[in-house]
């Protein structure tokens, strides 16, 4: 199943003059990481409190859409302007983590989400990130498997708020959705872990 991750390379080069323009402004990674965090959870407490009123939906695609962007924005600048760290590496994994929490477990209170599963793709996306991360730990890459990564649940999860904020009704088509996410929240934990343990053979 295609991801959205594959569309990565496109969407550095549209953000790359802006990334340059960062770098000499003197912004670091870790300023980038850090404020895409406190994005999501301010983003997270709006949504917590307006929950039910459906017009609020709809920040959440923008959030997601800014926050995969300033995550593209960090990792360029890193890469490619010398500002690769230790506490980047720390901070880019962890941030990634609390920031999916913030944004999709308000969701659990709003009408038409399910509690149970939202809670579920909230661990689930955890475990994926660190079955991503466990792949470093036995000697392969970090992996990015999909089909559902970090970008695949910002595009479906946004596109589930933008039907709803625009008046679309809940219904079981919404729960069909969420379930799934979970599946192919489990697939892609299955093929990373698969994935990093080939790669260590080779």
């Amino acid at each position: 199943m295609p991801s959205v991750y594959d569309v990565k390379p496109k969407f550095q080069n549209l953000l790359r003059p802006g990334v340059v323009a960062l770098a000499r402004a003197g912004v670091t990674a870790n300023q980038v990481t850090v404020g895409a965090a406190m994005l999501s959870f301010g983003a997270g407490a709006t949504l917590l409190h307006f929950a039910g009123q459906r017009r609020w939906l709809l920040i959440l695609p923008g959030i997601l859409f800014l926050r995969m962007a300033l995550n593209a924005v960090d990792g360029m600048l890193a890469r490619e302007h010398g500002m690769k760290s230790r506490l980047g590496a720390v901070l880019n994994e962890l941030t990634d983590v609390f920031s999916d929490a913030a944004l999709y477990a308000p969701l659990a209170l709003w009408p038409g989400f399910s509690a149970p599963f939202m809670t579920g793709i909230v661990f689930l996306s955890a475990v994926s990130e660190m079955a991503g991360v466990v792949g470093v730990q036995i000697g392969a890459s970090r992996r990015y498997d999909g089909p559902m990564g970090k970008s695949d649940r910002a595009f479906w999860i946004g596109l589930l708020a933008l039907l709803l904020g625009f008046g679309v009704p809940a219904g079981r088509w919404l729960t069909v959705a969420q379930a799934l996410i979970l599946v192919l929240l489990v697939q892609t934990i299955w093929n990373r872990a698969k994935r990093a343990l080939e790669e260590v053979d080779r």
